[in-house]
């Protein structure tokens, strides 16, 4: 046990030295506040006078610099320090302050005051003589302002301690099943806190043993009195394991372990005694005595009641009480000045107000009132909804990375989708050609057999026209040969990735290339379709720099489209009607119009504002991802054009491409 107590007071000494050693080489004041405000919290639960003074220094520097927030952690650091050291009106007189500053900051606003709230909470309820219900209040008033911050409750420090104290409270007025509900609560947050704040885990596990020990059930009781006792050796704070020690003590009286229960209570005083630790020493000592009082041993037993009651008196002297009652008064007061004040603003406000509306004109007097009462309605409402924006914040945010990655998967899957349509219309486009190259060359063949015969026959005017039909099915060969090499290079430089780059493009040939791509695409999926294609293209229109493969993508969609919206109504409508899609150019006061006509049956006017919102669709599940007008519009906009539709209900649709030029 020595040489334990020796290496962790060395491991102590090391991290004492560090944070000196960083005061004083950094350069920031603000950094320096902050490592002020680290070696006074970390000294608390050693010297609790040099933590004092650490943190007076940290008070001084924020003041100085004008840093409230390194202000508020001084203040709110020394109201726990002095409460640990049993000074709890002066305790209670720095709570305040950090609570006042808290009120002010821009940033860590709500847990600032929820930790003000929290040690306020603690301090009254260590004072006891009626303030336990005051305690219980602002508790709870901590717990809603940390449930309100901008982080989740387990990563601000101290969260767990309202919860404790709450069990606390429970605990003294033998509500058990409450006091065991927030005692697991207090320590299922603590368990999510990172190494750097597991420091304290022993206090939320000291006091879920309590409850259980006052529930009768010893076995978990002293399995988490021994949890925390391993955790206190991981950091060797003085001021917790004198707390521990003291509740362990406690416990084992309680289950006859005498002997160990003198090792305990005594290891707790000496630790009181070395670092003034008035109020576990008052109960160390207490058990002490009552322990050396049951083994009858008076001398002892008085000799620690002597020692617990000079505690006592030093603790709880008649002036430190009307310093805390005259605390909470002035509190109380302030409070009840800052709202007398804001009730007098607010009637001097409505009586000139009222005067100098009067005197102007009355109608503007009574717009005037409607108008205030309106916004202090809305004002209440937009509170009302602050409240649960801020809590469904989280859950947005998650939903919206959700989206983007499903948003990704449409958009590759609506880019699959029509490089399908174009690949089927390639594939029929350069059948035709090779349908004829492999005709002519089967016909040259039997021409050239024929004409052998006739050379040996000797019949030289047959082989004349047979070689002259051989010529004329060779230059078909090489026309049909060309018309397919052209096929397949246009289509490789629209269907390939785009650059990005625009290009001088004809666009008369760029719509009429898409609108057979997409009928072809569609007769290879269903044999059975037909349409009418008629196209209008104005000729006069001169080459526009577009990317080719993004419009050309546009036009296959809304081509696409129409003739989906045609298939559909004929297969309503029968063999009366015939399917018609019209595509057309043509300049229009300095602009390109390209426009997809069709006969179907029109955009309901219920759905026509969300046809180019993303993922609306109207095709069957399965059938479309709701991107591809969506997409269209983004690339049209994004070249400086407009996209818009006209549409009559049971007549059809148009829509419309324009272009600047």
């Amino acid at each position: 046990m020595v040489l334990l107590h020796i290496s962790l007071a060395h491991g102590q000494k090391n991290i004492v030295d560090s944070l000196q050693r960083q005061i004083q080489i950094t350069t920031n004041d603000t950094t320096k506040v902050n490592l002020l405000n680290s070696l006074g919290y970390y000294l608390t639960f050693i010297r609790q006078d040099s933590s004092i003074f650490y943190l007076g220094q940290s008070i001084e520097l924020s003041e100085k610099i004008n840093y409230p927030y390194g202000s508020y952690l001084g203040y709110v650091t020394l109201a726990f320090v002095l409460n640990t050291a049993s000074n709890y009106p002066k305790a209670m007189e720095m709570a305040l302050k950090s609570l006042k500053i808290a009120e002010q900051l821009t940033t860590n606003r709500q847990s600032g005051m929820a930790e003000s709230y929290a040690e306020m909470a603690q301090i009254n309820w260590r004072t006891g003589r009626g303030y336990d219900t005051i305690a219980l209040n602002e508790n709870h008033r901590a717990i809603q302002l940390y449930e309100n911050a901008e982080v989740s409750i387990e990563k601000m420090r101290f969260s767990f301690l309202p919860f404790m104290h709450i069990a606390n409270i429970y605990l003294k007025w033998n509500k058990l099943d409450s006091a065991l509900f927030y005692a697991k609560k207090s320590y299922d947050v603590s368990l999510h806190y990172s190494v750097s704040d597991k420091l304290a885990l022993s206090v939320p596990a000291s006091a879920l043993a309590r409850v259980y020990e006052e529930r009768g059930n010893y076995k978990l009781a002293r399995e988490y009195y021994q949890l925390g006792m391993e955790n206190d050796k991981k950091y060797n704070a003085p001021l917790l394991q004198a707390r521990l020690f003291n509740n362990f003590a406690r416990f084992l009286k309680k289950t006859g372990q005498l002997d160990s229960c003198i090792y305990y209570a005594a290891m707790a005083l000496e630790l009181c005694r070395n670092h003034t630790f008035g109020e576990h020493a008052t109960d160390a000592a207490g058990l002490l005595a009552q322990t050396y009082e049951f083994l009858r041993k008076p001398d002892s037993a008085l000799k620690y009641l002597k020692i617990m009651v000079a505690a006592k008196d030093t603790i709880f002297s008649q002036s430190k009480l009307q310093q805390f009652q005259l605390l909470n008064f002035d509190e109380v007061q302030r409070q009840k000045d800052i709202n007398t004040a804001k009730e007098k603003y607010r009637n001097q406000i409505r009586f000139y107000a009222l005067i100098g509306a009067t005197g102007i004109f009355l109608l503007l007097t009574v717009f005037l009132y409607r108008n205030n009462r309106n916004k202090q309605h809305a004002n209440k409402v937009l509170e009302s909804q602050k409240k649960e924006i801020d809590q469904q914040r989280a859950k947005a945010e998650k939903a919206l990375q959700d989206l983007k990655y499903t948003q990704s998967q449409l958009i590759q899957s609506e880019k699959m989708a029509s490089l399908g349509e174009l690949t089927a219309g390639i594939a029929h486009e350069i059948q035709n050609p090779l349908n004829f190259v492999n005709n002519f060359s089967e016909v040259n063949k039997e021409l050239l057999v024929e004409l052998k015969e006739e050379i040996e026959k000797g019949n030289f005017d047959e082989v004349t026209t047979l070689a002259n039909d051989v010529i004329d099915n060779q230059e078909k060969i090489n026309h049909h040969g060309k018309r397919a090499d052209a096929i397949v290079k246009g289509m490789l430089q629209h269907s390939r990735t785009s650059s990005g780059q625009k290009q001088p493009t004809d666009i008369n040939v760029l719509a009429d290339e898409y609108l057979r791509l997409s009928y072809h695409g569609l007769r290879a999926k269903d044999k059975s379709f037909n349409a009418t294609m008629k196209t209008y293209f104005d000729e006069a229109i001169d080459n526009i720099n577009i990317v080719p493969q993004e419009i050309g993508r546009v036009i296959l969609n809304l081509i696409t489209n129409a003739f989906y919206t045609v298939s559909e109504k004929k297969k309503q409508a029968g063999d009366n009607y015939e399917p018609t899609v019209i595509v057309g150019t043509k300049n229009n006061n300095g602009k390109v119009e390209i426009s997809v006509r069709d006969n179907g049956n029109g955009i309901p006017q219920k759905i026509l504002d969300k046809i180019f919102q993303p993922f609306f669709t109207t095709k069957p599940t399965g059938q479309g991802t709701g991107l591809g007008l969506s997409l269209s519009y983004d690339i049209v906009k994004a070249h400086g054009g407009e996209l818009k539709v006209e549409t009559k209900e049971g007549d059809g649709s148009v829509f419309i491409i324009y272009l600047p030029t």
